[in-house]
């Protein structure tokens, strides 16, 4: 059974319009299930951990290759399930190495961060994932090397104003809250355009007193914002004056793992695109504890729909990443 056939598979688990695997759900179980046969058949040996992460190990067990098979509620196809079955058939034509599959990832890495908690750290990661975003297709390039992955800071800013009858009160003598705080998404948008890398979302405006005639008093609003490194993070923070209620810290994803990626392009004369990746992800749980991990992005096409339906990567970019994670994992078990 080929790669394609395995994604048909795991995306029928749950029904509905998309992906539904949710973590800790019966359909991410059902995955798991449907993975360890998988592992059985390609002669691993296959066993789960205290976290109900899912392990297959081949001769060489400290290098580690694999993603999550949870999904969002009507996720795509590919997210998380593509690096799990690019795992399985690396490690079966290699003959070497482990597969793992991580327990619920799209709600914080449970899985990895409970690997990372016991201690049982590999000597090397690597991750193959759809991009989600458009930057390789932009580039026409099929496949991508990560650089790092983002840190993400999460704060709220309120303006606070004058709530007033929305028919009485002169546009001249208004202190209309929701107008700062536009003011301010629109800042929040040009100060992340001006720092390279760097991305800035508000995603929850709540107003108050939230009625259609009446000047709105009140506003908070949740800004998301994300960079490459501490010092465009730290830039971000400053400059939209944030007071982080949560915050990541970026990782760079270096050493022998992304050497082993980069060569394998190399040696087939592929572009060598360089990007960070926007979105958290198990590889980054690990290289924060000090293990040496590697992403190799699939370009993603539809304008980069991820935890859509829509969401697609074309058969031969798919194929082309599993050659090269193969490669890879051969040049770091040998």
């Amino acid at each position: 059974m080929g790669v394609h056939e395995r994604l048909e598979e795991l995306y029928a688990i749950g029904g509905g319009g998309g992906a539904n695997r949710v973590g800790d759900s019966p359909g991410e179980q059902a995955a798991h299930d449907l993975a360890a046969a998988w592992m059985a058949e390609a002669g691993l040996a296959v066993e789960v951990d205290p976290a109900g992460n899912l392990i297959g190990r081949k001769a060489d067990d400290s290098v580690w290759t694999g993603s999550h098979l949870d999904s969002v509620p009507n996720g795509g196809k590919f997210d998380g399930a593509l690096g799990v079955v690019a795992a399985i058939e690396a490690v079966g034509r290699v003959g070497s190495g482990t597969v793992v599959v991580f327990r619920d990832e799209e709600r914080g890495c449970v899985g990895s961060k409970a690997v990372v908690a016991r201690g049982s750290l590999p000597s090397a990661f690597l991750e193959v994932h759809v991009e989600q975003g458009p930057v390789l297709a932009e580039a026409g390039a099929p496949l991508g090397l990560v650089t790092s992955i983002a840190g993400i800071v999460r704060g709220e800013r309120v303006f606070d104003g004058a709530a007033g009858h929305a028919g009485t009160v002169p546009m001249s003598a208004r202190d209309d809250a929701l107008v700062a705080a536009a003011e301010y998404v629109l800042r929040v948008r040009d100060t992340a355009a001006a720092i390279p890398g760097a991305v800035a979302t508000v995603g929850i405006v709540e107003v108050e007193p939230g009625a259609a005639n009446v000047i709105p008093g009140r506003v908070r609003v949740a800004v998301d914002a994300r960079a490459p490194d501490p010092g465009r993070l730290n830039r971000l923070v400053q400059e939209l004056e944030l007071e982080p209620d949560y915050r990541v810290e970026p990782v760079a994803l270096s050493g022998e793992p992304p050497a082993a990626l980069r060569a394998e392009l190399e040696q087939r004369g592929l572009p060598i695109v360089e990007l960070p990746s926007g979105a958290g992800h198990d590889a980054g749980v690990l290289a924060a504890a000090g293990v040496p991990a590697a992403m190799l992005f699939v370009r993603s096409l539809n304008r980069g729909a991820s935890h859509s339906p829509t969401e697609h990567s074309a058969p031969e970019d798919v194929e082309l990443a599993v050659e090269v994670l193969a490669g890879a994992l051969a040049r770091l078990v040998g």
